[in-house]
């Protein structure tokens, strides 16, 4: 034991850690020739950032050695995985959470006002005009799904990006979003002459999704994409905090690990810049980086008309943005102007906006202007940078995000915390450490063209107050089917109005149930050359069209009509389709014999009667029944 303890001591001593010091964790100091050299610089940097207490409970050498060993294997992976390391951490963690319990606002001295962006109407000259831009830029484009997360608040236990988008085809988020990036390469291309490449696509898991979202993937022959097309990203977790001296949280579980949760999805951009990605993209000449998140169903209704604003007006920061009523719970697109002079366009939250604009000189706070609608255009965390500008931001940052911390206090003394907490960040605040001169706009949608997010379970959502948005799988679907709908009616056909029902407590408006593929038509032009003569749908229709070449022609529909085709094959649909179709059937929530996908929304589908038809030769043909 005595040589135990002379080479401890003799390892402190060239670590130029003294024995008092050193006496702060004296179970530390028995088991330090257990360590590798890296491990006990580890254990210097905890001592010296006060993290003592991780070694009161440590057993004498001898005793769980392989445990202690995997201690710092878990520290070794916290520190290489934080831009600055554990140390800059635990530093920025102290900092924020001083400011925290100060009650420091982080906007003080700043004024909000309106930023400059651009507000777009669907279907007109000028979106038609933004959209074929976006087009012939997307073959210059790379996106970035952000899918970190687990259905489980939804009331499902997959993996988010694996749920349907919608129950009419079936066809799951990840799908939908593949098919949307393929089809617009495809446009791209045409444009281009052929003169294009591969559009990339990174996926940004975590250590629940990771293998889930690569068995997904593999089991589908990754919905047609390419395998090199597609890189994983996987983002690590961060330590917990456990009181305002950034003490590291323990494991409850297990005195030889620290507690950690996820840091949040602003994690996208270290990631992106330490795995090479963005280089790669860049010496291929790509220009523009895309990111969403992981259960939009409309968000590539939107994308070629807001990457066209992007690059028409050469913005270094694009935010895709709604209309935003005033005090809705959806974070505004505000510019913030300090009194030292800085500036910045970024998202601020609902419940800080209205306090500082009354703060700074605008005593009603967040109201409508004479539009309806708030001037602060409301965030939707769908993001388009331009490349080259991303990253020479992230050479100067590593692509750490701002971040900030949210303890739940146990009084109002805030000097301890009900449970653990930890510092997040978020993908939207990247603008935040973005010089004056940088190029940072928006460009508005309309809501029912851009934005349905899948968030809510259904007990949450029926307690939404009437009139706000469910943002459930319910609405979800059902916003999917009005959006098809409305560019329908644009496009020319006469599409019947929705009729009002209730499913898991949620009212909602059924529109006909219209589907298409991406690749039939991404683009409202495309859409619109596909329509022709005299169009009418019922409310009660269904309509699923599966290939590419297929124009609707004098077609009226009142039932259920399935077409597939092969991509030489030109179809063209007429005439009069009249059956049963196929009805929405009510089912409770909680029942437990349908699949928890089906019963998540409230409904299924009764598949009674249609008319259904496979043109898998090349060729003209003509439906006309």
């Amino acid at each position: 034991m005595a040589s135990t303890v002379d080479s401890a001591a003799e390892q402190l001593s060239k670590l130029g850690i003294d024995g008092a010091f050193a006496d702060c964790a004296p179970n530390l100091k028995k088991n330090l020739h257990l360590l590798s050299p890296e491990q006990v610089e580890l254990a210097k940097m905890l001592m010296e950032m006060g993290q003592s207490h991780l070694f009161e409970k440590w057993a004498a050498p001898g005793v769980d050695d392989n445990e202690k060993k995997a201690f710092f294997d878990q520290v070794a992976k916290l520190n290489s995985s934080y831009p600055g390391g554990l140390k800059s951490y635990i530093k920025t963690a102290r900092e924020l959470l001083a400011d925290s319990k100060a009650g420091k606002n982080p906007f003080d001295g700043f004024t909000p006002s309106v930023p400059t962006g651009e507000v777009l109407k669907f279907g007109d000259d000028t979106f038609i005009n933004y959209e074929q831009a976006g087009v012939k830029e997307a073959k210059n484009a790379a996106f970035v799904l952000v899918a970190g997360g687990l259905g489980e608040r939804l009331g499902y236990n997959g993996i988010k990006v694996a749920l349907p988008a919608e129950t009419t085809t079936g066809t799951c988020f990840l799908q939908n979003y593949i098919e949307c990036i393929l089809a617009l390469q495809e446009s791209s291309c045409r444009l281009a002459e052929g003169k294009c490449q591969e559009i990339p696509f990174a996926i940004m898991t975590s250590d629940d999704t990771h293998s889930r979202t690569q068995e997904l993937l593999e089991s589908n022959s990754y919905f047609g994409m390419k395998p090199t097309q597609v890189k994983l990203l996987k983002q690590e977790k961060v330590a917990c905090l456990d009181d305002n001296d950034a003490r590291l949280a323990m494991d409850p579980k297990n005195k030889y690990r620290i507690q950690t949760k996820p840091h949040g999805h602003g994690d996208v951009h270290a990631l992106l810049y330490s795995s090479g990605l963005l280089k790669e993209w860049h010496d291929a000449g790509l220009k523009w980086v895309l990111f969403f998140q992981d259960t939009n169903g409309l968000l590539f209704k939107a994308i070629p008309a807001s990457l066209g604003v992007s690059a028409t007006k050469q913005y270094h920061v694009n935010s895709l943005s709604v209309p935003r009523k005033a005090k809705e719970a959806i974070g505004g697109i505000t510019r913030l102007t300090h009194a030292d002079g800085r500036s910045m366009v970024i998202n601020v939250e609902y419940n800080q906006l209205d306090p500082l604009l009354r703060a700074t000189g605008f005593p009603d706070g967040d109201v409508n202007c004479e539009t309806g609608y708030s001037p602060f255009p409301g965030n939707i965390n769908q993001l388009i940078l331009e490349l080259g500008p991303y990253m020479e931001e992230l050479k100067k940052t590593g692509g750490a995000i701002k971040e900030f911390v949210n303890p739940k206090y146990k009084d109002a003394s805030k000097t301890s915390f009900k449970s653990s907490t930890r510092l997040e960040c978020m993908m939207q605040d990247y603008p935040k450490t973005l010089p004056p001169s940088a190029k940072v706009g928006f460009t508005v949608m309309d809501t029912w063209l851009a934005y349905a997010p899948v968030k809510n379970n259904p007990e949450d959502a029926a307690k939404v107050p009437k009139g706000n948005p469910y943002h459930s799988a319910t609405s979800g679907e059902m916003a999917i089917y009005c959006a098809n709908s409305l560019i329908l009616r644009k496009a020319g056909a006469q599409v019947d109005d929705p009729v009002q029902e209730v499913f898991n407590g949620q009212e909602v408006e059924v529109w006909p149930r219209l589907t298409w593929k991406p690749k039939w038509g991404l683009t409202f032009s495309e859409i619109k050359n596909k329509v022709t003569g005299s169009c009418s749908v019922s409310q009660k229709s269904t309509m699923v069209i599966e290939g590419r070449n297929v124009v609707l022609e004098d077609l009226s529909l009142n039932g259920a009509l399935i077409i597939d085709s092969v991509d030489d094959a030109e179809v063209r649909v007429g005439g009069k389709v009249q059956n049963k179709g196929w009805t929405l059937e009510p089912v409770d929530h909680k029942d437990t014999s349908v699949p928890e996908e089906i019963r998540i929304r409230g409904f299924k589908i009764n598949k009674l009667e249609q008319l259904e038809k496979s043109y898998s030769e090349p060729g003209k043909f003509s439906l006309k029944p």
